[in-house]
């Protein structure tokens, strides 16, 4: 089957060109550059809660969701003409990623992915043996852009209080005051999640889905931009507590950082011989940066065509033969906002089927169950989505 690459017209996002008119790919590390702005997070209405750092103490205090119709309009105005600058995306990624490859070597397609999701606003769950930097990956992440960096190392005793916090006496003050656990930081290292019992991992999902910590009736705010990496080990099982579907799919994806190569590994030596790089690497962009890119994504343009494209290997995933669960509405969404992702770190306003292409595995795999009778035929659910996309016409796009 012939696949047609597709793009538009950088001046008019809706002209839809094919053959020797398509724009080229740009390469996510030399995108142009541009200063992004910062825009207010704002607070979910209808509950009490608390925006900016972390409570010490007290209740919460209130505060209404703002509305701007300024900033709608300007929003809806960029969404019908297609115009949305997505240079200060692709530079952002491209410091990013360079500096992240200071301290971590030969993972650019993981960093890739790390930075499509974070911008997508979802989580990222790594699943590989201990010792190939999945730590020290979400350590670089947060070092350069300044974000606030916490761990929680999971074990069976630990409860869900030493993930959200909890409320004690002071006798001093008369009065119960709020302790903030290490939920509330911008990135959150779940080590070995899965060593957690069910009510801890539990504890973690009001956190992911919507931002916000609920504590003795009281609703926390976090800080955007918020992330969680969650590691496990994909080999020793004894003492764990699998995690359940319903929180496999609140991650938007999992993939591996595997081992490096020989050469690879020999830069890792030179790097390692005096310091560890990641205590002199520093900040090359703001988490205010981050968060505007994460708004910026949004405006990017998907043709109806590659929507649709989109939707059929999602809805094929829920009749193939070899699976006994699918991808959800969450997976077409994940599927959706990630492809917006990567062609803007691309520099492109526009998605193409080869974006949907890059990021179908880190953002399926972990959403399928295979049937037994498919277990036991060796096959994996990478290898069912690639049959998927190979029965798939690629959308053709033409002016």
């Amino acid at each position: 089957m012939a696949t047609v690459s597709s793009s538009y017209d950088g001046q008019q996002p809706h002209r839809l060109l094919t053959g020797a008119n398509s724009l080229p790919t740009n390469d996510p590390t030399a995108p142009p550059s541009g200063p992004p702005a910062s825009p207010k997070p704002s607070a979910s209405a209808g509950a009490t809660s608390n925006t900016g750092a972390p409570p010490n103490s007290g209740a919460p205090s209130n505060s209404g969701p703002p509305s701007s119709t300024a900033a709608v309009t300007k929003a809806s105005a960029r969404r019908s003409t297609g115009h949305v600058d997505v240079a200060p995306v692709a530079e952002l990624a491209k410091r990013v990623i360079g500096n992240v490859e200071l301290a971590i070597v030969g993972k650019r397609k993981q960093l890739v992915l790390s930075l499509v999701a974070w911008l997508s606003g979802g989580h990222i769950l790594l699943e590989d043996v201990p010792g190939v930097a999945k730590t020290m990956l979400a350590r670089a992440l947060a070092k350069s852009l300044g974000c606030q960096f916490k761990r929680v190392q999971c074990t069976p005793d630990l409860l869900p209080t030493d993930v959200t916090g909890t409320s004690i006496f002071n006798q001093k003050e008369s009065e119960f005051e709020f302790r903030a656990g290490p939920v509330f930081t911008q990135i959150l290292l779940a080590d070995e999640i899965n060593r957690a019992t069910p009510r801890t991992q539990a504890s973690l999902l009001e956190a992911m889905a919507e931002g916000r910590v609920t504590v003795d009736g009281n609703t926390y705010t976090l800080k955007p931009p918020f992330l969680v990496i969650a590691t496990q080990n994909p080999v020793d099982h004894e003492g764990t507590f699998p995690l359940p579907e319903a929180q496999l799919d609140r991650f938007l994806m999992r993939f591996s950082l595997g081992y490096p190569t020989v050469e690879e590994e020999m830069r890792m030596l030179d790097m390692l011989q005096f310091t560890h790089p990641i205590d002199t690497i520093g900040a090359v962009a703001t988490a205010e940066q981050l968060v505007k890119a994460q708004s910026t994504i949004r405006d990017v343009h998907v043709d109806p065509r590659v929507r649709h494209y989109i939707l059929q290997v999602v809805h094929e995933t829920r009749h193939n033969e070899n699976l006994a669960l699918g991808g959800s509405p969450r997976a077409t969404i994940a599927l959706f906002r990630c492809s917006q992702a990567m062609a803007a770190i691309r520099g492109r306003s526009f998605v193409l089927p080869d974006d949907v292409k890059k990021i179908i595995a880190p953002v399926m795999n972990h959403r399928l169950i295979l049937r037994p009778e498919s277990r036991l035929r060796k096959l994996t659910t990478e290898q069912v989505l690639e049959d998927i996309l190979g029965e798939i016409a690629v959308p053709t796009i033409q002016s």
